[in-house]
């Protein structure tokens, strides 16, 4: 089945999002920016619509990026600021530019089945142009990250360390959060905007299940993406061929991913119980 087109572009979609995601999903889960995250998926949402309202198809991945880095660069401020309100203006952010894509997309004809696109992804027509716009903008996240690796290091593990030694914080705060915006721009065209949260947490947080070796953590948050990537498109098309239910490839996947997660948890409770019996 992978010897077809567009299930090919699914899976080299899923392994080059499942790298990506790999690498800087590492730093969103030391510096625990998983709200974060989730808040700049959805501020990307109007992002798209305005984009596709513009420029169709080709207009998706402009109006996501901008709206992307703005959004980092506004949660970056707003975290910076801590206290107990920063989860809450957070919220309130992500939620209004979140209502407002919904707004946007139902003065369009046709919004239901565009809201679902949006939402859910479209794994499966995934062009060869948005694959390499995927590829592009993922390389680049990844780049951002490897260029501010120690830095990005240091203030995961020490943060009064980082600053006292005469580094930038703010400035090393918006390089990740634009970072992990690119590959919000990159996953969400593919797996819509619900979908790429999970893409973000879920690997890594079953990874740092099973292992504290700090080498093994990258390794094993790529490889669950990628084992839950290639039995979804699996599951999908056999249900979808055998017995003629039609049923979204990207849900699919991160079901599998959770289920994966799930499985990591499971392993490690009787890893303890067997340690503490010992």
């Amino acid at each position: 089945m992978f010897a077809l087109p567009f299930m090919w572009r699914a899976l080299v979609t899923v392994a080059v999002l499942a790298v990506a995601a790999g690498i800087i999903g590492l730093f969103i889960s030391f510096r625990e920016l998983e709200f974060v995250s989730d808040g700049l998926v959805h501020a990307v949402f109007p992002g798209l619509v305005i984009g596709a309202a513009i420029g169709g198809t080709a207009g998706l991945l402009p109006g996501a990026a901008v709206a992307a880095i703005l959004a980092a660069i506004l949660f970056t401020v707003i975290d910076r600021r801590g206290g107990a309100g920063t989860d809450a203006a957070i919220a309130v952010v992500l939620t209004g530019l979140f209502s407002l894509g919904v707004v946007l997309v139902s003065k369009q004809d046709g919004y239901v089945s565009q809201l679902q696109e949006l939402m859910f992804g479209r794994l499966l027509t995934v062009t060869e142009a948005q694959l390499w716009q995927i590829l592009v903008v993922a390389v680049v996240a990844v780049g951002i990250v490897a260029f501010t690796w120690r830095a990005q290091l240091f203030r995961a593990f020490d943060p009064a360390g980082f600053e006292s030694a005469g580094f930038r914080p703010l400035a090393t705060d918006i390089t990740l959060s634009i970072a992990v915006a690119l590959l919000v721009v990159a996953g969400v065209q593919a797996l819509g905007v619900l979908m790429v949260i999970a893409l973000l947490t879920v690997p890594m947080a079953a990874a740092r299940l099973l292992t504290r070796g700090f080498a093994l953590l990258i390794p094993l948050a790529i490889l669950t993406p990628l084992i839950a990537g290639v039995a979804g498109l699996w599951l999908s098309f056999e249900l979808s061929v055998g017995v003629g239910a039609s049923v979204s490839p990207g849900a699919v996947v991160v079901l599998l991913l959770v289920a994966l997660y799930g499985i990591s948890a499971l392993v490690r409770v009787l890893f303890r119980r067997r340690a503490v019996a010992s």
